[in-house]
């Protein structure tokens, strides 16, 4: 299968084309991802949720209750940066955070009858997202396959 998120011939790593910012793989994906962030934050205004807590709240939905350390793996994100964002969802009545029963060292988090809720409110942010991208399902789906590709390749590289 052919990338769809590199061009056909990348330029020489020793060309002066290589240095150009409109080459470089990075740069367009750190641009998409604050694009992304722009419109969630459109969208998220009036339920008081930030990006990444909505998607705490994502896996939770899915998941039900997890323990911090399970959730960070599902989100990619170590316990210094998913601590605060839990308490701040705790704050606003959305989460719970509860010493297991089974091993005190470990906090579940589980959503409150509220937090439910709210997956009724925002139901609506996922269409709203995939009209914005002008992306049809098949090339959004292509595009997340090779987006997937291109993360688990990086972290091998960096293993």
């Amino acid at each position: 299968m052919t990338s769809s998120l590199a061009s056909p011939e990348p330029p020489s790593p020793d060309s002066d084309e290589a240095l150009r910012l409109e080459n470089q793989l990075c740069f367009a994906v750190h641009a998409a991802s604050r694009a992304y962030d722009g419109i969630y934050r459109t969208l998220l205004k009036d339920t008081g949720l930030t990006y990444p807590q909505y998607l705490v709240m994502l896996v939770l939905w899915q998941h039900g209750p997890l323990a911090v350390k399970k959730l960070g793996t599902h989100l990619r994100l170590d316990s210094g940066t998913l601590s605060p964002l839990v308490r701040r969802l705790e704050s606003a009545g959305l989460v719970r955070r509860e010493r297991s029963t089974h091993d005190e060292r470990s906090v579940i988090v589980r959503l409150t009858p509220t937090g439910q809720e709210m997956r009724t409110t925002i139901d609506g942010v996922p269409l709203a997202i995939a009209k914005a991208t002008g992306l049809t399902r098949a090339k959004a789906k292509a595009l997340l396959d090779e987006l997937n590709a291109l993360t688990a390749s990086l972290e091998n590289a960096t293993a």
